[in-house]
């Protein structure tokens, strides 16, 4: 291989079920995993439940005002106690087979015949608890017993990317509210997702409407390959929207300095953020399969956007044309990793590097549970 070229993963572990079994056990069930908005879990009651790596996660609001999570397991015969994706409830969550019920801080309350069993430890046999954590306006989780530093796992990933945690403080995300959310299913490894969002050697081919507002993205450039640096909007282009023209009022915090650029971050291991002036774009990944993942994706604005009604198609249509884009692509990929011409794996130019350094701690993850 010539000195410009880095060679990648191989073909399998884009495609091998146990490979992909390695990841969710020694990946997304031991790093910080943002699960949901904080704002959707509103009042006390409201639930949803998320796939964590091979786990279901039941997170609900308390009549404390506090968001707490559990493994969605009943504690008698471990029938799953909330199947739907949300919802809400008065009190307490019941299991349907025995009705086995559990408060809303996860304590066991009741349970038929429970008076005749005094022995029972009704914080003991609660539901199984996991370490929950509030940033961004989202609640993230972590299913390992002794979990790593949040500070190491998730906000080192911004002072990497921007130079400084404070850089992403003008943003204010926790006080922004959705303004629109497209769920995509994407038939593709969640890794080729990551890999394509660090990148731009791809921009100018499948995004004229990114590289007509990002002109520097044409040249294959990606905002992550330099430590602080934002992509600068072009001369004619008014706003971060689908045709260039203007979108709303810059955030009230934000510095001068960041305003007409565009910045990106990946915290690994499942989600991407995207800052510009007036708003943020907030992808989460849900890995479901070794080829299939769920990609969350909010657009997030000042509130009194949202709270007036005002358009925010054109700034929405922009990047879920660029979502579309990317997914297409990855989709195209993922048949390919099983071919044998794949493999070996294939390769990466030198603007790609940092996909490189995706891939070294992917392996060294792997190897270091085994």
């Amino acid at each position: 291989m010539t000195g410009s070229l880095i060679s990648t993963l191989e073909g399998r572990y884009y495609t091998d079920p146990a490979i992909f079994a390695r990841e969710q056990a020694n990946i997304f069930e031991k790093m910080w995993f943002c699960a949901v908005k904080s704002g959707d879990l509103a009042a006390p009651g409201d639930f949803r439940t998320v796939q964590v790596g091979r786990e279901s996660v039941l997170i609900a609001r308390d009549r404390h005002g506090n968001l707490n999570a559990f493994l969605n397991v009943c504690r008698h015969r471990g029938a799953r106690i909330c199947v739907d994706e949300a919802g809400s409830v008065k009190r307490a969550f019941q299991c349907p087979y025995h009705a086995w019920t559990y408060a809303l801080d996860g304590k066991l309350i009741a349970a038929p015949n429970l008076t005749s069993m005094p022995d029972v430890d009704r914080v003991e046999y609660g539901l199984t608890k996991v370490h929950l954590r509030e940033w961004l306006g989202y609640a993230w989780v972590n299913l390992a017993d002794d979990p790593p530093s949040f500070s190491d796992d998730v906000l080192s990933a911004v002072t990497e990317r921007l130079g400084s945690l404070e850089g992403i403080d003008g943003y204010e995300i926790d006080q922004l509210s959705v303004g629109r959310r497209i769920v995509y299913d994407v038939k593709a490894n969640w890794k080729l997702i990551i890999e394509n969002f660090m990148e731009c050697y791809h921009c100018a081919t499948i995004h004229p409407e990114l590289t007509e507002v990002l002109p520097e993205f044409a040249d294959g450039y990606a905002a992550q390959y330099y430590v602080g640096h934002g992509a600068e909007f072009g001369d004619d282009i008014k706003g971060f929207t689908v045709d260039g023209s203007e979108g709303f009022e810059k955030l009230a915090a934000l510095e001068e300095e960041r305003d007409r650029k565009y910045y990106a971050i990946t915290i690994k291991p499942q989600v991407f953020i995207n800052l510009v002036p007036d708003h943020v774009i907030l992808h989460r990944m849900y890995p479901v399969a070794v080829d299939r993942t769920i990609v969350e994706c909010d657009w997030l604005y000042a509130k009194e956007v949202v709270d007036t009604g005002r358009d925010v198609s054109r700034s929405v249509e922009l990047f879920h044309r660029v979502n579309e884009q990317d997914f297409e692509a990855c989709e195209r990929c993922q048949p390919a990793m099983a071919s044998r011409a794949y493999a070996r794996g294939g390769v990466l130019v030198p603007s790609e590097h940092h996909i490189g350094g995706f891939h070294e701690w992917l392996v060294q993850k792997l190897e270091s549970a085994d």
